[in-house]
């Protein structure tokens, strides 16, 4: 599938996508473009998040505002709409994208994101393979770790996820990323397919059965490489550690979850939010061992046991899991590409515009 392979942007200016409009970090500079996604913020703090396009407008119960009173503004202006209701304009940020994107499945959170990059030792340069990749979240936070000299390869079973994602990463990014390859397929059979043995920096897998990838992982992560495990369940976690110890070929996994809780702040009234964001998943993490080496015998308490009942209870719906209908993937995956599609189009005919003699350029 060719929309699957690497995208190289060979051949153009840097900073430029093949279309001609700016992405990766110079689109995340200078005054606001049509077909941006722009993020206002009201007199009382709500936030919405808006596409630019031109002679369309904003409506809320307050009034409207007209996109091209935005487009041209300088960003962290302040814009009023027709009633004087003023609002905040500026460039989301990642963690407000991730949220607000068009998805078929659950994203991983920007603070698991974070101690994912951090906590998995992501560096630019860095040869990566991740799996299940939903709907992309995880992947640009990867991609942006990486950067344009690093390589992320995310494999997907389901190919409407992988749409998704792969408007998602078009949309932030402004364009394919350079470093970014998608294949569809069980990890398993395919990562070893495709990816030279001991040739992967980094593993990350976030998925139902991890433990069913240990020969794969093991046999493309180089030696001191690290793998790291985003699970749902404490059965998941469970299962995943005792099979890594058993297999001998990794160090002692490490495993916590993270919790973030935010405060209220006005004036002397400062206080934490009644609100927090508390579990979303676990993170566990394990280090490949040289070949031929046997990883230490750690002392334990009790080894845990699974039994065949046990075994027959791993089914998504078992495990928490929501099912995605086939109308939502569909819906979200239009959505994705509708962004994009907007985005160029509108680049394209302002191009054409200042091409034309009588045209704005000429002027």
């Amino acid at each position: 599938m060719s929309q699957s392979e690497n995208n190289n942007n060979t051949g153009t200016t840097p900073g430029t996508a093949e279309t001609g409009e700016p992405h990766g970090a110079a689109a995340r500079r200078g005054p606001f473009r049509s077909g941006e996604r722009v993020q206002l913020t009201d007199e009382r703090g709500r936030m919405n998040t808006i596409t630019l396009t031109p002679g369309t407008a904003y409506h809320t119960h307050k009034g409207f505002l007209n996109h091209d009173l935005l487009i041209g503004q300088v960003e962290g202006s302040v814009v009023e709409n027709n009633v004087e209701q003023q609002y905040q304009a500026l460039r989301p940020l990642l963690s407000d994208f991730v949220l607000s994107m068009p998805r078929g499945a659950a994203v991983v959170y920007p603070k698991d994101a974070g101690q994912i990059i951090t906590m998995g030792d992501i560096y630019p340069g860095a040869r990566v393979v991740e799996a299940g990749v939903g709907s992309g979240a995880l992947s640009i936070s990867l991609l942006r770790a990486v950067g344009d000299s690093g390589y992320l390869h995310s494999f997907e079973r389901r190919e409407e996820f992988a749409d998704i994602a792969r408007g998602n990463v078009e949309t932030i990014f402004g364009g394919p990323h350079p470093a970014w390859k998608i294949s569809l397929g069980d990890f398993q059979d395919q990562v070893v397919a495709q990816e030279a043995p001991g040739s992967i920096d980094r593993v990350v897998l976030d998925m139902l059965a991890p433990w069913e990838c240990l020969d794969a992982v093991a046999t493309v992560l180089a030696p001191g490489g690290v793998w790291v495990n985003y699970v749902a369940t404490v059965t998941q976690l469970s299962r995943t550690a005792e099979a890594i110890r058993a297999d001998g070929r990794f160090t002692e996994p490490d495993a916590w979850e993270s919790m973030v809780r935010g405060w209220h702040l006005e004036g002397l009234a400062v206080r934490p939010d009644h609100r927090m964001v508390a579990h979303t998943g676990f993170l566990m993490v394990t280090r490949r061992l040289a070949d031929g080496v046997t990883g230490l015998n750690l002392k334990k308490k009790a080894k845990a046991e699974f039994s065949d009942e046990d075994l027959s209870h791993w089914t998504p719906e078992a495990v928490g899991e929501r099912a995605v209908s086939d109308r939502k993937l569909r819906r979200a995956a239009r959505d994705a590409a509708s962004t994009v599609q907007t985005k160029r189009t509108k680049s394209k005919n302002e191009n054409a515009a200042t091409e034309t003699p009588g045209g704005p350029g000429d002027q």
